[in-house]
């Protein structure tokens, strides 16, 4: 609908532009025949329509497009027939008004062109898969035997029984999208943080042949990919009795939807489904036969970096709730990082082709990256139940629920009410490049001395590391009053153990004030809570040291 109202306005502009005329132009090449067998063949015209289409008939076969200031004019009282007639011709050709098609390949099944797959107005080129021979899905198992070079597996029990793939594993298929290839740094990387924290059969999906095309036929070709998934998962499963429980799909943008469909071909058996950053664009508000949605596995969970519209924004993710938990990392719209020059984006520390990769669509990349450091930090990606975005960052969502916070990424799984309900959301903060953790903490100064204006800033010591200067307050300093805050920091302080006060104003003052905290309350979002008091107070830019109390 989005396509077609942009249409609509786009020839209704064009279309003012000659209304002061007494005769219209036309540019471009395009043939009147095509329009009258649109027209003839598809579709049944009211009586304005046929009046237009009579008026159009009288032209013949002249060539008939758009409009600018040089061309052949024709007689304005034809101008609002002529846009009548290629806005109906544009949004029926858009549409697919011609009947639904099916292809059948054997192991796969059949694939139509019909709607809701196509002719719908989020999905209006009518476009069937391609052969899964040109699509030529590839299963690329790596392992913690061979982390660095891959066997290639096919649903084929021998070759299964003589790779490196172990039952005794849990199997998570890692699904790239759109132009991408299961070969690229980023799978791989997953996996090898994979390997760092668990013994895992960990399989690159590699669908290039069918990714690197047009997109409306790479959303295609999605069906095709799923269903070689879920071909293999069912393979592993008659030929060595691996349960689907066991499997979980991990995929990037178009790949989130190729695990909705396995999952989706599988009825839902497969253990867990990750959509990192879901594609939007003919996905958006389709039904859930043709996205991943919370039905197509055990568990389903999802990761949000790109959620602004694609129209105007170029946001390519989805903004709608897809899993089990959604989470809306920085509120899901600009992740912080994105906003480089291009120079520095493109000149990026992983090389240039990284570098231009994120420049083109850095927020919507954000998603993998989130995960793979996920792996390895366990607790640095709490996700906190709130209304919304701007209640998270107004401090209305701290601490965790009962039942604590669910982790965004790796281990969302081990949240203990993950599957009581579908779209249950979650907000959090990260930082701006790897390691992109943060440990979020609530802390509370209650002020000491003399009453001046200036800044206070509060660091974190504990048994795991120590937090740099965050800024609690800025404003009038007054004895007695309290503020709080909260904060994101870049390192886990593990238990606290004390933490460290000081001011500034950058203002001469001869009278020297001195200023103190006499209590700083740290609350964890797990609840807990850890209190020092100090009867001192400094002078600006002295440190002051508070112990627990």
């Amino acid at each position: 609908m989005m396509l077609t109202s942009l249409l609509a306005s786009m020839l209704v502009a064009a279309r003012s532009k000659l209304s002061a005329s007494d005769s219209m132009v036309l540019y471009g090449i395009s043939h009147f025949v095509m329009l009258k067998a649109t027209l003839e063949g598809c579709t049944r015209l009211n009586e304005r329509e046929q009046a237009c289409f009579s008026a159009f008939s009288t032209l013949g076969d002249s060539s008939v497009v758009f409009v600018t200031m040089e061309g052949v004019g024709i007689p304005h009282h034809l101008s609002d027939c002529y846009f009548q007639m290629l806005l109906f011709w544009s949004i029926s050709l858009l549409l697919g008004v011609v009947a639904g098609s099916e292809i059948c390949y054997d192991r796969l099944g059949c694939f139509s062109d019909d709607v809701p797959w196509a002719g719908t107005a989020e999905r209006p080129i009518k476009t069937l898969p391609e052969d899964p021979k040109h699509v030529n899905t590839r299963f690329l198992l790596y392992t913690n035997e061979n982390q660095d070079s891959y066997q290639e597996l096919t649903a084929d029990a021998s070759t299964i029984k003589n790779s490196n793939f172990k039952t005794n594993r849990k199997t998570r298929f890692i699904i790239h999208g759109f132009i991408d290839k299961g070969e690229e740094s980023w799978l791989h990387d997953l996996c090898k943080n994979l390997f760092q924290v668990e013994s895992v059969n960990c399989i690159c999906v590699d669908w290039k042949g069918g990714s690197r095309t047009t997109y409306s036929q790479a959303t295609q070709n999605v069906r095709i990919v799923g269903a070689e998934v879920a071909y293999l998962v069912n393979a592993l499963q008659s030929a060595i009795g691996y349960s689907p429980s066991n499997v979980h799909l991990i995929g990037h943008s178009l790949g989130s939807h190729v695990a909705g469909e396995a999952g989706r071909r599988t009825n839902g058996a497969i253990g867990r489904i990750t959509g990192l950053d879901p594609a939007e664009p003919c996905f958006q508000n389709t039904p859930e036969i043709v996205r991943l949605d919370p039905s197509d596995a055990q568990f389903v969970d999802a990761i949000h970096t790109d959620a602004a519209p694609m129209i105007p924004n170029l946001g390519f993710g989805m903004s709608q709730t897809v899993g089990h938990l959604d989470f809306f990392p920085n509120g899901g719209l600009e992740m912080p990082g994105c906003s480089k020059n291009i120079l520095s984006q493109i000149v990026d520390v992983d090389g240039i082709w990284q570098g231009t990769r994120d420049f083109a669509a850095c927020n919507h990349l954000r998603s993998y990256k989130y995960y793979t450091d996920s792996i390895i930090n366990p607790s640095g990606f709490a996700g906190f139940s709130c209304a919304s975005y701007s209640d998270f960052t107004a401090n209305k969502c701290f601490p965790c629920s009962n039942g604590g916070c669910p982790q965004m990424g790796h281990y969302a799984d081990r949240f203990s009410r993950k599957t009581n309900e579908v779209g249950q959301t979650f907000y959090l903060n990260t930082g701006d490049s790897s390691n992109f953790a943060r440990w979020r903490y609530q802390v509370t100064v209650t002020l000491s001395g003399q009453k001046v204006t200036g800044h206070v800033l509060v660091s974190l010591f504990g048994n795991k590391g120590n937090s740099r200067q965050y800024e609690i307050f800025k404003g009038s300093l007054k004895a007695g009053n309290s503020h709080t805050n909260e904060v994101d920091s870049d390192v886990d302080v593990g238990d606290l153990e004390k933490v460290k006060f000081v001011w500034y104003n950058n203002v001469i003052n001869p009278t020297l004030p001195k200023v103190g905290a006499s209590q700083i309350t740290v609350e964890k979002n797990d609840g807990s809570v850890y209190k020092f008091c100090s009867t001192d107070t400094v002078r600006e830019d002295v440190l002051l040291t508070l112990s627990p109390c």
